[in-house]
């Protein structure tokens, strides 16, 4: 018989999140407790109110900043394709799907410390253009303001997605004296002519041998007249080459553009951690207020797993699967299920 006097908190909320390996609905939520029914956990959700900031809250202390840190700005979508009737999703180009689906945009605020490897999770937005009007570059700019000025973050550059190098983007980090690396789509029209021809593909380029090692100055259609990027060709495999703007005019070796583009894929691996074992995906509440808290309380999961792997030198996949040692210990010792053969 469940106790109808005590509620559930937030920290019982994550602490399912966090040990449950498969299942994060409250269904399997209220299966698995005797405190708790479906609709305690519903309510919690219903009622609680987690904002962006409180991720910071939890994760400062263990930011090690640095002068040479990176800002790292990206989106993903959290998959419900089968969803009818929950609030938040809608149609959405997903680049892990390659394709669009019908789904929940999250704009993640990454930092990165190139000096110890280690990155976490600094801010977030979640993408509703009909409750608040924003795009999701304008949740960028509101991040990136806030990193600079609330948050007071240490950090040397911005590295950003093709979606996210737009002019206004690039200018305002230029504003605020930061560097910025960012590939731009392979139709971005350019000229590196100094005026003396029309416009281009960035990819249409002829590159001499020197400047496939230093890089070229052009000019991106659509800034001020007298605003120079430099743009480096990177060739990542024989199917694909990316071209790399950057404001950094010294800048003079494609493979140091190349590494500093490579911290950008920290913010993929959270994405991908998140989504396999936090449960952020995982639950099916309609309300928008539920998604949100649900969201956050995952992001809070996500803090606490990279807190554990960092202070017990393993891998957050680690932490979370070695959950299950004790239950496989007790499966060998005594089986719930004994093995028969003919």
């Amino acid at each position: 018989m469940r106790s109808r006097k005590k509620r559930v908190t937030r920290l019982d909320y994550c602490q399912y999140l966090l040990v449950s390996q498969i299942n994060y609905t409250l269904t399997n939520y209220a299966e698995h407790t005797e405190e708790f029914s479906h609709d305690m956990a519903n309510r919690y959700l219903a009622g609680d109110e987690i904002r962006p900031r409180l991720v910071w809250e939890n994760v400062k202390g263990q930011v090690v900043q640095t002068p040479y840190g990176f800002l790292v700005f990206d989106d993903t979508v959290l998959d419900k394709s089968f969803s009818r009737k929950i609030e938040l999703v809608r149609s959405q180009y997903s680049g892990n799907a390659h394709g669009v689906i019908k789904g929940i945009g999250v704009v993640t605020c990454v930092y990165v410390n190139p000096e110890t490897d280690q990155f976490c999770i600094i801010d977030y937005r979640i993408y509703d253009p009909d409750g608040d009007g924003k795009t999701k570059l304008d949740h960028l700019q509101d991040m990136l303001l806030n990193c600079v000025y609330q948050k007071q973050l240490e950090f040397w550059a911005v590295l950003m997605d093709t979606w996210y190098a737009t002019k206004n983007t690039m200018l305002q980090i230029e504003k605020m004296g930061k560097i910025h690396y960012c590939p731009l789509k392979d139709n971005r029209q350019v000229d590196d002519s100094a005026g003396s021809e029309p416009y281009r593909r960035v990819d249409s380029l002829t590159w001499t041998e020197t400047e496939k090692q230093q890089g070229k100055t052009i000019k991106i259609k659509g800034f001020p007249k007298e605003h120079k990027v430099k743009v480096f060709r990177v060739v990542l495999s024989t199917k694909r080459t990316d071209y790399i703007v950057t404001n950094e005019m010294a800048q003079d070796n494609v493979e140091v553009v190349q590494d500093v583009c490579g911290f950008r894929w920290k913010v993929e691996q959270f994405h991908r951690e998140t989504k396999q074992l936090t449960g952020i995906e995982g639950n099916q509440c309609r309300k928008a207020r539920i998604v949100r808290n649900h969201i956050g309380c995952a992001m809070l999961v996500w803090v606490r797993l990279k807190q554990v792997a960092i202070q017990t030198d393993r891998t957050i996949y680690r932490v979370k699967h070695d959950l299950l040692d004790d239950y496989l210990r007790q499966q060998l010792k005594s089986p719930s299920v004994q093995m028969r053969l003919a």
